[in-house]
């Protein structure tokens, strides 16, 4: 794809690059001095900052990548991923957020396990971390193999020793950084990625001579559905709408931004704004995918490759550069984001709770520990399940079957008990593994299965059991 000189300069940029983003890292580490700045940025980002985060958080190497390859397969019917995200981004900014600073601000939150134990006990913290863990482990990694697919393609650098770089790289980052520095680096990454992508489908859009060109070559080879919206099975629909959609109710690194903003105005202010940018974006990444295909036409390409092969294509080779340099800040500013989701529920819900007497310089080391546990099981996933958007829907299939219905039954029904909440979260999390484990029997996702037994659960527990004497309802 590169000649050796061009892989020599692309390697050159990727280690600076890393250099740079560690420095940073670097320099907040000596601004972060407790325990919430590590993991909640000090509760004092302002608005720009926080939608750059938000974007930054929100468009990762699953995204650009994962979603490419998905559209240039599958064609426009893969708009639905974006189409379910808006509805669950509706739900979430007109009815969840403003409750949600509330329990922050009012119980000092650090993780949804905070929430999960106020209302339905301490008992509730261990099934709320294991969730979350299988989710954001799975994330992160996700980003390791983006990084590593980076690294294959401009220096030829084996996949498993890319990942293995990736994970190294990126757990050094975070483990010195915390979220105070993972918020400001999106600030960069965020401007870096939302600019980048705009441009490339604005100028593949033109070099394939426009949409109806585009749509005119797809019918000449009998391929016109690929040009609809509706070319997707309704089950896959429903699969994106209860795994990556819904997921947004309980997405940690999500409720940690809103605890994180400097107040619910910006918090509100800024989700709208960055998930309008974001879905916008992630629409566009889908489009790409499928004009590379009938526009640019580009076949005998390996799909997962085909971003690479769109910059390639339509660049000369300093802005190919450039468009690598997005892709490495799309990847790196979730990465960092689902560390710090996934690290905080360790120490905060398992660590914490333990620790007789808090101390904030003990409690910040303990957060950095968790960093390198949760990349360690990340680095797992990574090498074990290599497919991006399936490692993604996977981790989060495990997260909503868990954890779904216990939050929002709980936030919105005063009636749910202790022994509910509880039995609903283990029952439909061991039972969605179970049925990952079997390899989805019948042919059913786990999220068909663990979430209905898990919102049965919680309704019949509850109809058989008394009422907690202490309910923390929004």
């Amino acid at each position: 794809m590169f000649s050796g000189e061009e892989r020599v300069l692309l390697a050159v940029i990727v280690l600076v690059y890393f250099i740079f983003l560690f420095v940073l890292a670097l320099y907040m580490n000596r601004k972060t001095k407790t325990y919430e700045d590590y993991n909640v940025a000090g509760r004092s980002v302002s608005l720009f900052p926080i939608i750059l985060t938000f974007i930054g958080t929100g468009v990762g190497g699953s995204t650009l990548l994962g979603y490419m390859e998905n559209g240039y397969i599958l064609g426009m019917g893969e708009q639905w991923i974006n189409i379910t995200m808006l509805f669950s981004v509706i739900i979430f900014a007109l009815f969840l957020l403003k409750q949600i600073r509330r329990l922050g601000e009012n119980h000092n939150m650090v993780t949804v396990g905070d929430y999960t134990s106020l209302r339905y006990g301490k008992q509730a913290r261990i099934p709320t971390v294991i969730s979350f863990l299988f989710s954001y482990c799975a994330m992160t990694g996700m980003q390791f193999v983006a990084i590593a697919t980076i690294l294959n393609l401009t220096i030829g650098l084996n996949m498993t020793l890319g990942i293995f770089i990736g994970w190294a790289l990126l757990t050094l980052k975070t483990y010195f950084g915390g979220l105070k520095a993972v918020i400001w680096q999106d600030v960069i990454h965020g401007t870096i990625q939302t600019l980048g992508i705009i441009l490339l489908f604005i100028t593949i859009l033109i070099a394939a001579g426009g949409w109806d060109e585009i749509s005119g070559f797809a019918s000449s080879v009998n391929q016109e559905n690929m040009m609809s919206i509706m070319n997707i099975e309704t089950s896959e629909i429903l699969v994106y709408l209860l795994t990556l959609g819904v997921y947004q109710f309980i997405r940690q690194d999500l409720w940690q931004r809103v605890w994180a903003a400097k107040n619910v105005k910006t918090a509100r202010n800024g989700y709208w704004i960055s998930m309008i940018i974001a879905i916008l974006t992630a629409a566009f990444v889908v489009a790409i995918g499928v004009i590379s295909r009938y526009g640019l036409r580009l076949e005998n390409i390996d799909p997962a490759l085909i971003y690479y092969g769109v910059i390639e294509d339509v660049f000369p080779f300093s802005i190919v550069v450039v468009m690598l340099v997005v892709l490495l800040a799309t990847v790196i500013s979730s990465a960092d984001s689902f560390f710090i989701a996934g690290s905080s529920s360790i120490v905060n819900d398992m660590i914490r709770p333990n620790v007789k007497q808090f101390d904030n310089q003990k409690m910040l080391f303990y957060s950095k520990i968790s960093v390198l546990i949760v990349s360690v099981v990340a680095l797992v996933a990574a090498l074990t399940i290599p497919e991006l958007v399936n490692l993604m829907v996977t981790g989060t299939a495990m997260s909503v079957s868990g954890l779904l219905a216990p939050v929002m039954f709980g936030l919105f029904w005063k009636s749910v008990t202790n022994a509910a909440g509880v039995a609903s979260m283990w029952g439909g999390l061991v039972t969605a593994v179970i049925w990952q484990v079997l390899g989805h029997p019948f042919g059913l996702h786990p999220i068909f299965i663990g979430l209905p037994l898990s919102i049965a659960i919680l309704l019949i527990v509850t109809f058989f059991t008394k009422q907690n004497d202490q309910n923390e309802t929004v």
